[in-house]
């Protein structure tokens, strides 16, 4: 009876052990089938976008794309309606002119009236000049006959001098008739014209931000106000994303940063549209952190950064979008 209890002992321990080794031996196949897949990078495709805006604000007179349309470079994108804008070209353009005005009579100098009347005088004061001296020479001749006293003589220079003056002050006034203003009154006239036309040239350059044009060929991805609405300076009117620029972004750990330095080329595989698709990576950066940086593990682990990795497709894949999703293994 002992040999059959013994036997019998020694048969459930050893289904007990096999149990156990058939458990130990799914668990190893377990962990060596299935818990060795590779690890999934997943990233996603973007492109370079610039935003329309207006330096001016107005009022959304007229949009001629909508969303999901190609533009090319040059193209009008909308409208706007500026009335003030309007307004301030009309002063700009006021004071160019006047300012002109100013110039040019600065440059042409008296009027013909100004100029006939100075001449007139100027006759005037050589006509007396030459009585005067024909009169100063008569009576010096008298006195040195002893005809007349020294005291006529004496009037009679008097006379004659003061005939020159006149006539010498009435030169100068004909002249300066004739040559207008002076060099410094019309150098300061050609400057007040320059500053005029620099505020028309200023005004125009407004009045063309309300037409808004596209800057570079892309696809229109968003548009913000509606007809009607007013925006203002440096709003922005919509977004234009640039194709033919596009690129993968990944968030990948530092320890799988070995395969994906600058330079190198890889593989992804884009769900999309169930292919692969070869790129290069070219911008590397670690993600900027908020708090310094430590370790905080106390089992003799580390703590790993992660890093934004940037790659352009190497060839040109129709119709890969931004959004969609880029898996790398």
């Amino acid at each position: 009876m002992s040999v059959q209890a013994s036997t019998q002992h020694k048969n459930i321990l050893y289904a007990i052990l096999g149990f156990a080794c058939v458990v130990i031996l799914v668990a190893l196949i377990g962990f060596f089938a299935l818990g060795r897949d590779p690890e999934l990078i997943q990233g996603q495709v973007e492109v370079s976008e610039y935003r329309v805006s207006s330096k001016v604000p107005g009022r959304i007179l007229e949009i001629r794309v909508k969303e999901g349309d190609f533009v090319k470079a040059g193209d009008t994108l909308a409208i706007l309606d500026a009335p003030e804008v309007n307004a301030k070209r009309q002063q700009a353009q006021s004071a160019e002119d006047a300012a002109s005005a100013m110039e040019l009579m600065a440059k042409n100098g008296a009027r013909k009236e100004q100029v006939q009347g100075a001449y007139q005088l100027l006759q005037q004061a050589k006509a007396a000049y030459e009585i005067a001296e024909k009169s100063y020479h008569r009576v010096q001749r008298l006195f040195d006959e002893g005809v007349v006293s020294a005291q006529k003589r004496d009037e009679a220079q008097a006379m004659y001098k003061a005939s020159e003056a006149q006539m010498k002050a009435a030169q100068s006034q004909y002249d300066m008739a004739q040559n207008g203003a002076r060099r410094e009154e019309k150098l300061a006239a050609q400057a007040q014209v320059n500053r005029a036309k620099g505020a028309v040239q200023e005004v125009n350059s407004y009045i063309s931000e309300t037409v808004q044009i596209a800057q570079m060929d892309g696809e229109v991805s968003n548009i913000y106000p509606k007809i009607g609405e007013l925006v203002g300076t440096g709003s922005p009117i919509m977004t234009i994303s640039m194709m033919n620029d596009m690129w993968g972004t990944f968030n990948v750990r530092e320890d799988q940063l070995g395969s994906l330095a600058i330079g190198t080329e890889f593989e992804a595989f884009v769900p999309a549209f169930n292919k692969n698709v070869k790129m290069k990576v070219y911008y590397l950066k670690d993600q900027g952190s908020y708090a310094v940086w430590k370790a905080t593990k106390a089992n003799g682990q580390y703590d790993l950064k992660t890093f934004e990795v940037k790659a352009r497709p190497v060839e040109k894949m129709e119709g890969l979008r931004p959004g969609m999703s880029l898996i790398i293994k």
